[in-house]
């Protein structure tokens, strides 16, 4: 049976801020990133842009509180300390927020020493994601990273002396070149600063960037698949559960909660340049789009495609983003969440591979084949 409403005070929120500026744009990132011509950051400028953008939104989640802050890049760890407490008193004045909001600021670790660590962590950050790649330096030279391993180190060790406890390393498997001996290298350094959560992923070749027009020579799909199953075997041993495809953590109140949230389904506010989100309405789902320049985000041209999801791109949205998890799916809860009917997913589910899926009552769950065929699980929703 198809919903005709939503109950929006029922989906959590959470807030994503685009810090669009870079030091050097990787070769194989493909997110609205620039790099910094100049040694500064037009903070004010950008500052005053996202207010404006947080008011813009303002009348869409009506008394609805913030439960996650997310800022991301770009490199939002080029901001100081005191640019980034300015941000959140503007949050927090226009948007109510949980007292006990998850608030996470990516860093690269070649723009971050310990003092500004301790200037995030008394702005109001509790969870710091260091884009660290790997801690090997001729595997961050093939990526154009601006920092070495020595350096990704020194970071981690920073951000804990600051006084964070709520670290993610952010490590990249099937680079160049790469074994399987040197993938677990990583994962075994990472280790050695018991932080409590891990992202690990494969380096894939997107369009529009450095790496699509002059691709590296990557491991084979059989060594990627070897890779993959040492990883998660080290990871297991090591006492960190997968509860994503490439997010670990040593408990559960250590999982990422602004991206977990979005990958059930939930809801984001996107402001900033290039920014996305998403907002779930009384009777209707929408997606937002902020414009990707940043100078034209300041000349506060903000909405470039603010669109309504059809019922009809639901099923493969929701599918999208929870299938990622290793939870199992419900019906109810992607009825509540999509206004959709159950009975296409049955249809599309009976069409798969054998050993696949686990049926749940009420629902079922992607096993281990499945989740390694994941994007060809997906389609099936198209």
């Amino acid at each position: 049976m198809a919903v005709n409403s939503f109950a929006p005070h029922t989906i959590p929120l959470g807030l994503y801020i685009h810090i669009p500026w870079c030091v050097k744009k990787c070769p194989y990132c493909d997110f609205n990133s620039h790099t910094l011509k100049s040694s500064t950051i037009p903070a004010d400028d950008y500052i005053a842009a996202l207010v404006d953008n947080m008011i813009q939104y303002r009348p869409l989640i009506s008394d609805r509180s913030i439960s996650t802050i997310f800022f991301g890049g770009g490199t939002p760890s080029l901001l100081s300390g005191k640019q980034i407490d300015k941000i959140l008193q503007c949050v927090r004045k226009h948007y109510a927020v949980d007292d006990k909001v998850e608030i996470t600021l990516e860093a690269n670790p070649g723009t971050v020493e310990q003092q500004k660590f301790i200037d995030f962590f008394y702005a109001g950050v509790n969870r710091i994601s260091l884009g660290v790649q790997s801690f090997q330096d001729h595997y961050l030279d093939a990526l154009g990273r601006i920092h070495h391993g020595d350096e990704a180190k020194r970071a981690i060790d920073a951000a804990q002396q600051a006084g964070f406890n709520n670290i993610n390393i952010d490590l990249m498997y099937a680079l160049p070149g790469q074994s399987i001996e040197d993938a677990l290298l990583d994962l075994a350094t990472a280790m050695t600063f018991n932080t409590p959560h891990l992202s690990w992923y494969q380096l894939t070749i997107e369009p529009n960037t450095a790496f699509f027009h002059k691709p590296p020579i990557v491991p084979t799909d059989t060594h990627i698949v070897d890779m993959e199953i040492a990883g998660h075997a080290y990871l297991a041993q090591q006492g960190l559960a997968s509860y994503e495809i490439s997010a670990w953590s040593r408990q559960p109140d250590a999982q990422c909660r602004h991206n977990y949230q979005i990958w059930q389904y939930g809801d984001y506010i996107g402001i900033g340049a290039g920014a996305c989100g998403k907002i779930t309405q009384k009777n209707a789902i929408m997606r937002t789009t902020q414009t990707k320049h940043p100078q034209n985000f300041m000349r506060k041209q903000h909405a470039v495609n603010d669109t309504i999801v059809e019922p009809s791109a639901r099923l493969f949205e929701y599918m999208l983003n929870h299938l990622r998890l290793k939870e199992p799916l419900y019906y109810l809860d992607y009825q509540a969440r999509t206004g959709g009917d159950i009975t296409a997913i049955k249809a599309i589910l009976a069409t798969l591979p054998a050993g696949y899926i686990v049926q749940h009552p009420g629902g079922f769950s992607l096993t281990k084949q499945g989740h390694r065929f994941y994007n060809d699980v997906v389609s099936a929703f198209l």
